[in-house]
């Protein structure tokens, strides 16, 4: 059941709330002390408070003491005030000051617990908003928050807003335009066009003519002069996916174009200044094609000032329930479906897949599985996988084993951060010494291995 606080120094109207609100667990509190100590000990999303707590229960002073603290420990829990019929204007002083809503005595249960059960909905509202903003990566258009993509969205942050060449690594699958945009959106130039283009979608013949453009009658069919990519992102940046496709004649051409930052165009003899931030990605090995004569090395250290590597979402933990709950609330609204969530074998089914396919391989089975759902929870049925797995529920959701993963995995992380100090490995931790030794031992970990 939901955490539900009740703070008001009548033992009278706590026992007729808690047993109006026998939906909720009710936790119980009477004056601005206790109150924030419970908020920090259960975390309700939802507070009933009555203003007159002691020592100044004729006014609302203290009330309102308390609900300003409430709001600025906790800013989305939903305060529900509760006065008397004579203090209306202190109701609405209330609300000003960040209350969700008032209730006037007498009580009514049914009218507490209709208004009780909207402010939970709300909270779980906006608490999805949140959810669906952060992992959509508002900031960053990077979606998750695992230890490698952490690293490769502090990369993108540090670069953005410099001109420097990016090449982006990784398996088919992976997000490449995707961290190719999010270079542009912080960057200076993010007002400017982000013009992709896939150098393996577009045949031989024609791939220099999209890239450089050309001029009336350079060919049969060119019946008007036309821009290429390049300068068609003017001021902006340009996105050459599968670069390692790129034919080899034009691999010089496009080497020229780097160096100069100049063009000519197709049947063209003048030379046209473009100003465009790069981006490149591949998911082959260029320098292994530059020994082949496949791929030109000067074009390769051209294109590689920074090189960033993507992994594939196998090795990126929690990530797929992250991008999976992200795609669930995606297509559910596309889609206008009330399907909410995911069962514990198909969560279990998510983690134990491999992901070839990567994050588009997700994204399909998400959609799919939302369209195709007959309840609002998807099973590990929906997403295909009812054979393609043996699903351990237990191992995958025991508490105790996810905890000791989870403290486990922050020790690592903080002592790292910390390089090697153990008194600021505990500060980041928010415990003692003593206690971070005793957590060492408790998990046999040796954190030299981490430094």
């Amino acid at each position: 059941m939901e955490k539900l606080l009740i703070v008001d120094d009548d033992p009278g109207i706590q026992k007729q709330l808690k047993w109006s609100l026998s939906d909720y667990d009710v936790v119980l509190a009477q004056d601005q002390d206790s109150a924030i100590s419970a908020l920090r000990l259960h975390e309700p999303k939802v507070v009933l408070l009555d203003l007159g707590l002691p020592p100044d229960e004729a006014n609302a002073s203290e009330g309102l003491a308390t609900l300003q603290q409430i709001l600025s420990l906790a800013p989305f829990t939903k305060v529900i005030v509760i006065t008397g019929n004579d203090e209306h204007q202190v109701a609405l002083d209330a609300i000003a000051n960040g209350a969700y809503d008032f209730y006037q005595k007498p009580l009514d249960s049914d009218v507490v617990n209709v208004i009780v059960k909207r402010a939970f909905m709300m909270a779980e509202l906006e608490k999805e908003n949140r959810q669906i903003r952060e992992l959509g990566g508002v900031d960053s258009g990077i979606i998750g928050n695992s230890q490698a993509m952490e690293k490769v969205r502090n990369i993108i942050e540090r670069i953005a807003s410099t001109e420097i060449t990016v090449l982006l690594l990784g398996e088919s699958g992976t997000g490449k335009e995707v961290l190719a945009n999010a270079v542009h959106k912080q960057s200076n130039r993010n007002k400017k066009p982000f013009i992709a283009i896939n150098c393996a979608s577009i045949p031989e013949n024609l791939l220099e003519s999209e890239l450089f453009g050309f001029e009336k009658g350079a060919f049969t069919g060119a019946h008007k002069t036309t821009k290429g990519k390049i300068e068609m992102a003017q001021g902006g940046t340009l996105f050459l996916d599968e670069i390692g496709d790129m034919p080899f004649n034009l691999q010089a051409k496009l080497l020229r174009f780097l160096q100069e930052r100049v063009v000519e165009r197709v049947g063209g003899r003048q030379e046209i200044a473009v100003d465009v931030r790069v981006v490149c990605a591949t998911n082959q090995d260029l320098l292994a094609m530059a020994e082949q004569k496949l791929f030109r090395e000067d074009l390769y250290y051209r294109i590689s000032e920074m090189v960033i590597n993507i992994p594939p979402l196998k090795e990126r933990e929690f990530d797929v329930i992250v991008l999976a709950r992200y795609f669930l609330l995606k297509f559910a609204q596309d889609y206008n479906v009330k399907v909410k969530g995911f069962s514990d074998g198909a969560v279990a089914a998510l983690k134990a897949h491999s992901w070839p396919g990567n994050i588009r391989e997700l994204q399909n089975k998400i959609k799919s599985a939302v369209i195709m759902a007959s309840g609002q929870v998807i099973s590990s049925d929906d997403l295909g996988f009812n054979d393609e797995v043996e699903l351990d529920i237990d191992q995958q959701f025991n508490l105790r084993s996810l905890r000791e993963q989870a403290e486990s995995t922050a020790i690592k992380q903080a002592y790292s951060m910390s390089e090697g100090n153990m008194s600021k490995t505990a500060q980041l931790l928010g415990i003692t010494r003593p206690t971070l030794y005793g957590l060492l031992d408790k998990y046999e970990l040796k954190l030299k291995e981490f430094s």
